[in-house]
């Protein structure tokens, strides 16, 4: 960022929240502007809650999501279906899933999907440890719950592929989603029927 503000504090401050995702310039410098106007016990708090955030917030060493703890919540919740994996690309989508409330079970977060032009190999991603949970755990399903793009399906395929020798049922949501739509942006009741009718997927 070129622009100068007379100050090099808001200079600073506004490079860094335009690093932020759908942050522009002119919005960086709004917000850098409303916390400059807002009392220092809201500014501080604010400043703290994200340095807690990322200092404190870890992954949960069984499913990889986020997690205060070492095992997070969902996956020491006993009443959760602990036979049932869904296996997905981000904490998003976790979060996107969890508001239907039509999944009991647990889930396994890989990190990402297989995308050889960008540089995204299935080591870089937490498909070994799925295939050691499966071995190691008794699960009877995994439910394949990628985004439907071309490198989600192909994520899918190579994970059948690597389950085959367990005889572990895999599924695939129903195609309720579009071809290219992305969890997040499914709306909550075409989700949650996607999850309830999801279909194995070697009919796929």
């Amino acid at each position: 960022m070129n622009q100068s503000y007379n100050s090099s504090l808001l200079d600073n401050a506004v490079l860094q929240l335009s690093k932020l995702p759908g942050i522009g310039g002119k919005t960086a410098l709004r917000l850098a502007l409303f916390l400059l106007r807002e009392d220092e016990e809201s500014a501080v708090a604010l400043g703290e809650s994200i340095i807690r955030m990322r200092r404190e917030i870890r992954y949960c060493s069984r499913c990889h999501n986020i997690s205060e703890e070492e095992v997070c919540p969902i996956c020491s919740n006993p009443r959760r279906d602990a036979s049932t994996v869904c296996v997905v690309e981000n904490v998003k989508d976790v979060l996107t899933i969890e508001s239907t409330r039509e999944f009991h079970g647990l889930y396994h977060v890989l990190g990402g999907v297989i995308s050889p032009l960008d540089g995204i190999s299935p080591a870089d991603l937490e498909i070994d440890s799925l295939v050691e949970r499966v071995g190691r755990e008794g699960i009877r399903e995994v439910i394949l719950a990628l985004n439907p793009t071309i490198e989600g399906d192909t994520t899918n395929f190579y994970i059948f592929r690597r389950l085959a020798a367990s005889g572990v049922k895999v599924s695939t949501l129903a195609r309720g989603i579009s071809i290219g739509n992305e969890l997040e942006y499914t709306d909550e009741l075409t989700l949650g029927r996607s999850i309830l009718n999801r279909v194995p997927f070697d009919n796929n």
